[in-house]
């Protein structure tokens, strides 16, 4: 577990600069995909051309919101080098989450390249987690719990 500690910081702050990159990635993605749908009057199944374009650049944007706060999250741990707290565990949690199930869906989509990328940034999520482990609550000292005396306790 030491080499997970002494590498934590570094691994934190490339996840948080590599998610921060892939928000903005996706956001501008999006753009572009709902700049496409709107221009060439695209349809599926009839729908607006206007809802689908603003509904691809309303998802790109929470979803790169979403990153970018993931990122923020990962950033400050790093930078404070302690544990995140529950909510942002949780967080990072479904993030990895996220991770996994695009990555298993990019490889018929996209291809191998896109699958080893999303497994990579899961990878540094994951190993994040893992080196700034919850720590468990602190137990009362001795001293504390007898009230700071060395009188011996009754038997």
């Amino acid at each position: 577990m030491e080499g997970i500690a002494v590498a934590r910081r570094p691994v934190a702050a490339v996840a948080a600069v590599t998610l921060m990159v892939e928000a903005v990635g996706i956001a501008l993605l999006n753009w572009i995909l709902g700049l496409v749908v709107d221009r060439q009057q695209m349809s599926l199944g009839g729908m607006d051309t206007d809802a689908m374009s603003i509904g691809t650049w309303a998802a790109g944007g929470l979803f790169g919101l979403y990153l970018l706060v993931c990122g923020v999250v990962l950033l400050r741990t790093a930078v404070r080098d302690r544990a995140p707290g529950r909510l942002a565990r949780i967080l990072l949690i479904t993030c990895a989450v996220v991770h996994g199930l695009v990555g298993a869906f990019s490889v018929g989509l996209v291809g191998w390249a896109a699958f080893a990328f999303m497994m990579v940034v899961l990878g540094l999520i994951v190993l994040s987690l893992l080196g700034y482990e919850a720590e468990p609550p602190a137990k009362p000292s001795a001293e504390a719990a007898g009230g700071g005396h060395d009188a011996p306790s009754p038997a």
